[in-house]
């Protein structure tokens, strides 16, 4: 069903100023320090997270919204299984009828002078890998396909991104190996830019235009679905946020702490036949070569690199929760511009759209805590 992306569907029948409790459990964040080769990817024992997001308006005028997103997606390697919320507004639960992607929406009365939200979500992950020599992936629907090769404002599939597409797959007989192609095209000509603000806009188009191939997740591997999509393949970005360090040995592939300020995680999946949807992360690669030696690593055949090179050419570990799927977004009853994505709390006060990449002025604060059995 893909019905007006404008078009939002409550979750939730009523509106509440405050909920019930949030979870209280103790655990904290396994420490591990192996080799970089030594990282399974394949599905092990579930781990279990609650994540709170508290948002504090600083300085409100009129009319004061909040927009927090919630994970949407329910698969063999994530389980949602309950949330709560905690403010002194009115919250709403909602999903928008195009993509899925949930959300909880908080008004604020006007004249409130400390606006807060405080939402904690618990979910259960894993580690995901692709089984190669399998056959057996449930066929997926064709008009659900279709729907993940059409363009968006931030994925044109035309133009400079198509014939960039058609060089990239040259040679490549199989959807398989163009795959392959347009992911080793990726970590071979983009690079991880440690000053683009957040995760990235985004931008496929300018960025191929500008040859200005720097960027974050957001931008990287935007770029692998962009370019999956202008040859035919199915592919679609998964936004989330990193919980927990990595078990494949990189700091960087991780969360520092239990404070997530700036953990956001932008990965991808790609349709294919008899696989069913594969997941893919070569922006995580590149976040390696840039970070992980004391000089920038140029290429991926590096001893450091080819590990996670490999392994994210069809594996996710299971230190992340995934939020939603969705692109040009409307908030409901916003007044700034709809979202290229949703990864990131949003919200406004007195009509303007306050900054999701300036987390201590717009002071929001997102922690994760392990629940150990």
């Amino acid at each position: 069903m893909t019905p007006d992306r404008r078009r939002f569907l409550r979750c939730a029948a009523t509106s509440v100023a405050a909920s019930t409790p949030l979870f209280h459990a103790a655990g904290a964040f396994a420490q591990a320090a192996p080799t970089p080769n030594s990282f399974d990817p394949r599905p092990g024992e579930w781990r279990t997270f609650d994540v709170t997001t508290r948002v504090d308006i600083v300085d409100p005028v009129g009319k004061t919204q909040v927009w927090l997103p919630l994970p949407s997606i329910e698969s063999d390697w994530q389980r949602n299984l309950s949330q709560g919320f905690t403010s002194n507004g009115r919250g709403m639960l909602m999903q928008d009828g195009r993509y899925g992607a949930r959300l909880l929406h908080v008004v604020f009365n006007e004249g409130e002078k400390a606006p807060y939200v405080e939402l904690t979500s618990r979910v259960q992950t894993r580690n995901r890998a692709t089984d190669w020599t399998a056959r057996t992936a449930a066929a997926e629907d064709a008009a659900t396909l279709r729907f993940w090769t059409q363009p968006t404002e931030l994925l044109p599939t035309d133009g400079i991104v198509r014939e960039t597409a058609q060089q990239a797959v040259r040679g490549a007989r199989t959807d398989r190996a163009r795959a392959q192609a347009i992911y080793d095209w990726v970590v071979a000509n983009t690079y991880r830019e440690p000053k683009t603000r957040g995760c990235g806009p985004g931008d496929i188009k300018a960025m191929l235009e500008t040859g200005n191939l720097g960027g974050k997740c957001a931008d990287l591997n935007a770029l692998f679905v962009g370019l999956c999509r202008a040859v035919g393949l199915p592919a679609r970005d998964v936004y989330g946020v990193r919980l927990a360090p990595s078990a494949f040995g990189y700091k960087q592939l991780g969360a520092a702490s239990t404070s997530l300020k700036g953990a956001q995680h932008c990965r991808a999946e790609v349709h294919l036949a008899g696989l069913g949807w594969v997941p893919m992360d070569p922006a995580d690669v590149t976040k390696v070569m840039r970070h992980e030696a004391a000089d920038w690593i140029k290429t991926p055949q590096h001893p450091l690199v080819a590990p996670v090179n490999k392994a994210l050419f069809g594996a996710w570990e299971g230190n992340w929760m995934a939020l939603n799927m969705a692109h040009d977004l409307e908030l409901p009853g916003a007044q700034g511009p709809e979202l290229g994505f949703f990864m990131y709390p949003q919200g406004e006060t007195g009509g303007d759209r306050l900054d999701p990449y300036e987390p201590d002025a717009f002071r929001y604060q997102i922690s994760a805590r392990e629940i150990k059995a």
